[in-house]
């Protein structure tokens, strides 16, 4: 019997027919519900990179600070004497500027605002001009002592171990008030963004504060923080740096909830937020501004149509955002004034 040879198996008209099937069937008009389907499909997709942009922006502006840049010498108040990199830790971080008005000399028991500077708890500088220029041209003549805090960052040093950082440095400032001209008495704790976040941590949990070794302070002013309950903002959808600063404990969630851990009333509290971030900082200033006020506290809620950034930045400015928050410290007039304590 003759071997039969290979079956030879064809397949280019297979292929081509395959090929011109599918252009057929691209060109062919779609069917009505499928077209609207695939629009809709698009429209979608469209919309969620258009969110993903918005989102990343707004992330960077909250990560960033408004000014990289450090704030120059003539930029002070003329006859400003500073006093840079006061240590209050081991760590290089752990250090202070002093901005001390142009009459300290004749001065004793000024009152002294001290701020902390924003980063996502990451990034930033207690020199940065978007942190004091314009508020020491604005409290200095008015015969304040301004102090400028640095902390230790992320990745290493975590949000609660900040805000220890930030009482030790309000303890060592208060201890040495008295021969920069100022009184331990007399202290406004500021802070901006994730330093707001750190000023209103010590502000619902004083024991923080005391543990390392700080008196009691006149008032709070926390300058744009949307991060008064940790534990709704990491249930919800939230910026990436978020995770990286509060990781996935619920338990250190709360521990780090200025909302949470305020259970008593405590210094009068100012609550500045933007009410154009994307984020919405308002909402949750307003619980807390609430909550403080069901506990007996004095809060006030201060909503502005300013970026982040310009919360920080314009405070100090002839405008009426410093008008009100000069008059929140204006009832404290007879304290931060007085001859003497």
């Amino acid at each position: 019997m003759p071997e039969l040879a290979p079956l030879a198996i064809n397949t280019r008209p297979a292929l081509s027919v395959l090929v011109l099937s599918l252009i057929l069937g691209l060109a062919l008009p779609l069917a009505p519900a499928s077209a609207g389907v695939l629009r809709d499909k698009l429209m979608e997709r469209r919309q969620e990179r258009k969110e993903q942009r918005a989102e990343q922006a707004a992330e960077k502006n909250e990560m960033t600070e408004p000014e990289s840049a450090d704030l120059a010498p003539q930029g002070l108040p003329a006859g400003t004497k500073v006093l840079r990199d006061i240590s209050y830790g081991s760590d290089q971080r752990q250090t202070m500027d002093v901005y001390l008005p142009t009459n300290v000399a004749s001065q004793k028991h000024m009152p002294v605002i001290f701020m902390v500077h924003g980063g996502a708890w990451k990034i930033g500088s207690k020199t940065a001009r978007g942190v004091v220029e314009n508020k020491l041209a604005h409290w200095l003549p008015k015969g304040y002592i301004f102090i400028s805090i640095n902390y230790r960052m992320l990745p290493e040093i975590k949000p609660l171990e900040q805000a220890d950082d930030v009482a030790k440095a309000l303890a060592a400032a208060q201890t040495r008030a008295a021969e920069w001209g100022g009184s331990r008495n007399r202290f406004i704790l500021m802070g901006h963004s994730a330093g707001a976040h750190l000023v209103s941590l010590l502000a619902s949990s004083p024991s923080i504060a005391s543990k390392a070794g700080a008196s009691a302070w006149l008032a709070t002013i926390s300058l744009d923080s949307a991060a008064y309950d940790i534990s709704k903002i990491m249930e919800q959808k939230h910026y990436r740096f978020y995770d990286e600063a509060f990781g996935t404990d619920p338990a250190y969630w709360q521990a780090t909830s200025p909302s949470l851990q305020l259970q008593k009333s405590a210094a009068p509290f100012l609550a500045v937020c933007s009410s154009i971030r994307p984020d919405k900082p308002c909402a949750q200033a307003g619980a807390f501004v609430d909550k403080a006020k069901s506990l007996g506290m004095q809060a006030v809620l201060l909503p502005q149509s300013l970026s982040h950034a310009d919360i920080n930045k314009n405070l100090g400015l002839d405008n009426a955002y410093t008008v009100a928050v000069d008059q929140f410290l204006k009832q404290f007039d007879t304290v931060l004034h007085a001859a003497h304590d």
